[in-house]
């Protein structure tokens, strides 16, 4: 929404107009004032750092309006704009309206929903209907002129088909559903194209996801989706189940970070800010400076290569050596989407899916095809120059949120120019706690930063929407971006203080400063605890039935952030993290001291370690696995280890030798028949037995239990039941499988919908036959993480859930706000509903107690 500043040489008079404006709309519209100056002699007057900070208060990309009274307010608008970014700077709209009227006439318009043209528009012509009722005639200003929409169309053949759809989920085309659009696009041989109705953009290719992301898909806008070819009815109609479907996100807000105000600041006023940038995630941090710029990689551009550049004489050499270099980067996202996954969360770990995408976005490689095969350019050199041209497109794009998207391209085409100047990758390794000072992180960087070292990052370049800052929130760290590029040069080592809810930034603060922001830090840190109070307490039903919320990690940094955020101990270890990025398998010992480290932090907490799923969406090259048409149903969990014997002993001699020292229990993936059970049973006494005959100590009554995540294991669940100690059901597994879908499949993936009756009913039939045979059951999908989702689990009986670490104190608040035969019954009622969505609707009619 537009937001409104009122600048007026006395500040009762700008405090007044606020308060008629407010009132025209009931507080609406964000509304700031910019009124006389700190002077008890001469209090009249107009200060530009008021004006600047008024602006920032009420910044959003939608735009603000800046109403002035007279001289020198005009003066002071004019030179706070020049404080600001550039790319802010061009949503800013000084007016000459009249201050009453106009105020009065812009937020009206902009509580309405208009846009900063028409809130302009409508303050301009403010005393139209004043002199319409005096009688005197004024020269009102038009309204803009519509954009004519572009004729071009390219495509030709002869059936087409096209819908206009609104795009409804909260964050419109967002990474991930921008992925799924494209994705579910490409696998039709329509020739496809969109454009935005609601922006009146030209038509572009809908395969394409950068030419997607240009459009600006917000929450609301129109689109028009055209479809030419044999097969364009059925790609409009899955677009059309895509869209209306929210891209699977529901019609509920996104999860966010558990993000919480800084505390009031205003006992440090004094202490004025070295530098001011732009708040991009909140808390306070202190700590000596850092400066992060890794050779040979420059961190907000592309090295060059122009140096290296040269003719090539073999294209078709050149490109295999491109293609190889994009499918390496491939499989590098993909570890880090796996690990982001796990680490913070589906919906962030979405921003890969994005790059993946990048790799194969066809107006791409049609350019690379160019400049190879026609302009005999080598690979390096035409992948910078496609990389450079894109970037340059999205940073001088109007939209200030496309404007940040450029950190993802750069992201990208550094990954694959290392790759093709054979650089090896470069990692932080900080030895003790620091700010991190830089241009620019890309969200790569960012996702992989160690949060007990990083207590801030401070950089020059970036906004507060742009996808490094949604990671670092994520993360908990605090964060400043475009910071004055003068903190670049703060030598490493001296003290930095950084504020990331206000955007202040201190250089070597003296010690009355630095007092003051301790006492913040502690203000910040007690809010934090306050905001956590329930964390480490049992989630216990308000009639008394206990829940026990465990942990999903992939390591021991995991294992640290899950315990700080209340759990009882870790209900999934992934183990496959440790075959990840490397050459070869991981040794015993290797293994053996990441287990130890995670119980050390767990202290006598349960971890459970499941043995490694590789295969479906973790592909490890140096395992060979063959390729597969469908690697879901293929050669990947229990199975590749009951055929991989040496690695399945490794990793089970390294569990249970840590198994000596800590509460370890050992957990099965994949398990579809009794006779894969008991063959992984018999390879677990066998490493016992070989363990106990060189007297090597392990807990010889380890806790043996399963995945419930195929349809078979739920169906004979009866039968594996009695032969082990505990189940734990995996949604998102359980869910596609039951569904017969692909979860990573934009174009079905929506069906993939724990919530759907049938595998609720699947859930429900696998905790029954735990129940009967006396082992516990826990659910460790990421349907636990859901608190909309919680009184279904909670009613179908479950003794435990195992959620990702930053999803658990929303858990146990939503478990201790109901009673268990609340629960019982809403669960019975979602067991006959027809569709996940008829479950979502049912759920949403629940209120906690």
């Amino acid at each position: 929404m537009v937001g409104i500043v009122i600048v007026s040489h006395s500040k009762q008079l700008a405090l007044g107009v606020r308060e008629l404006a407010a009132q025209m709309v009931q507080g609406q519209v964000p509304l700031a004032v910019a009124g006389g100056v700190d002077d008890a002699l001469n209090p009249l007057g107009t200060d530009v750092m008021q004006v600047h900070q008024a602006i920032e208060t009420v910044y959003s990309d939608a735009g603000v309006i800046v109403l002035m009274d007279m001289g020198s307010a005009l003066m002071s608008a004019e030179m706070a704009l020049e404080f600001l970014l550039p790319e802010q700077r061009n949503n800013i709209r000084l007016c000459e309206a009249p201050l009453v009227e106009g105020a009065v006439a812009a937020v009206v318009c902009a509580a309405a929903g208009g846009s900063i043209e028409q809130v302009l528009a409508e303050a301009r012509g403010a005393l139209a209907a004043k002199a319409s009722q005096l009688g005197i005639n004024v020269p009102t200003t038009q309204q803009p002129e519509h954009i004519e929409e572009p004729s071009e169309i390219y495509f030709k053949e002869e059936y087409t088909k096209e819908i206009h759809i609104a795009v409804s989920n909260r964050m419109g085309l967002h990474a991930r559903p921008a992925a799924q659009f494209v994705a579910t696009s490409s696998r039709f041989e329509a020739q496809i194209k969109v454009k935005n109705l609601t922006k009146n953009t030209g038509y572009v290719r809908a395969d394409s996801i950068n030419q997607v992301a240009m459009l600006g898909v917000r929450h609301g806008h129109e689109l028009a989706i055209s479809a030419t070819g044999a097969d364009a009815d059925a790609a409009i109609a899955a677009l059309q189940a895509l869209v209306e479907n929210n891209f699977g996100e529901g019609d509920t807000p996104l999860h966010e970070s558990q993000i919480h105000a800084t505390p009031d600041e205003t006992f440090i006023s004094t202490a004025a800010p070295t530098l001011r940038g732009i708040p991009a995630s909140p808390g306070v941090a202190i700590a000596p400076s850092l400066r992060y710029a890794m050779a040979p990689l420059v961190r907000h551009q592309l090295p060059s290569v122009q140096s290296q550049q040269y003719y090539i004489d073999n294209p078709d050499r050149e490109w295999e050596f491109l293609q190889k270099a994009l499918s390496d980067a491939a499989t590098e996202i993909e570890v880090l989407l796996s690990q982001t996954s796990t680490q913070i969360g589906d919906t962030e770990a979405a921003i890969f899916d994005a790059h993946l995408l990048f790799l194969n976005d066809p107006v791409i490689l049609e350019a690379l095809h160019h400049y190879i095969y026609v302009r005999h350019i080598n690979a390096a050199s035409a992948w910078q120059a496609v990389v450079e041209e894109l970037t340059n497109q999205y940073r001088t794009h109007y939209d200030s949120y496309l404007r940040s998207r450029a950190a993802d391209v750069i992201d990208v085409g550094q990954r694959v120019l290392r790759l093709l100047l054979g650089t090896a990758a470069a990692h932080l390794n900080l030895t003790e706690p620091s700010i991190l000072i830089a241009t620019d992180l890309t969200p790569s960087d960012t996702a992989q930063l160690d949060t007990s070292k990083v207590l801030g990052i401070c950089t020059t370049a970036g906004s507060a929407t742009s996808h490094t800052a949604i990671i670092a929130r994520s993360l908990g760290i605090p964060a400043v971006v475009g910071v004055p590029e003068g903190i670049l040069r703060v030598a490493d080592g001296t003290i930095v203080a950084l504020n990331g809810g206000t955007g202040n930034v201190w250089v070597e603060p003296s010690v009355d400063i630095i007092t003051a922001i301790e006492a913040q830090r502690s203000a910040w840190q007690s809010s934090e605890q306050r905001a956590f109070r329930n964390a480490h307490k049992n989630a216990i039903t308000t009639d008394g039935r206990r829940i026990v919320v465990y942990a999903n990690i992939g390591g021991v940094a995991d294992a640290k952030v899950a315990i700080s955020m209340g759990a009882e101990g870790v209900g999934l270890l992934r183990t496959e993290f440790l075959y990840l990025e490397r050459k070869t398998p991981p040794s015993e010992e290797e293994q053996l001291k990441v287990y130890q480290g995670i119980t050390q932090v767990l202290e006598s907490r349960p971890l459970i370690i499941r043995t490694f799923d590789i295969g479906g969406d973790k592909p490890v090259p140096y395992l060979n696995l063959p390729s597969e048409n469908n690697p879901f149903l293929g050669w990947r969990g229990i199975r590749f280890c009951l055929d991989r014997t040496e690695l399945f002993k490794t990793q089970l001699r390294a569990i249970l030798r840590a198994s000596a020292e800590g509460n370890i229990k050992v957990m099965f993936p994949m398990i579809a028949t009794v006779g894969e059970l008991k063959a992984a049973k018999a390879i677990l006494l066998e490493v016992q037995q070989e363990l106990q005959q060189k007297e090597i100590p392990f807990n010889d009554k380890i806790k043996v239990g399963i995945m419930i995540e195929v349809p078979s294991a739920v169906a004979i669940a009866d039968q594996l039941a009695p032969i082990v100690d505990f189940f734990s059901i995996g949604t998102n597994d359980l869910s596609q499988y039951v569904m017969a879908c692909d979860r990573t499949n934009p174009q079905v993936a929506s069906l993939a919908d724990a919530l759907h009756p049938a595998v609720l009913r699947m859930v429900q039939q696998a905790v029954k036959a735990a129940h009967k045979a006396g082992i516990a059951v826990s659910l460790c999908g990421e349907l636990g993480s859901d608190p909309i989702a919680t009184p279904i689990l909670i009613g179908l009986g479950l003794d435990d859930v195992s959620l990702n670490p930053q999803a658990i104190p929303r858990c146990k608040k939503a478990i201790t706000q109901l009673s268990f035969i609340e629960a019982e019954t809403i669960a019975s009622e979602a067991l006959k509903q027809e569709s996940a969505a008829k479950v979502r609707e049912l759920l949403r009619t629940f209120k906690y107690s």
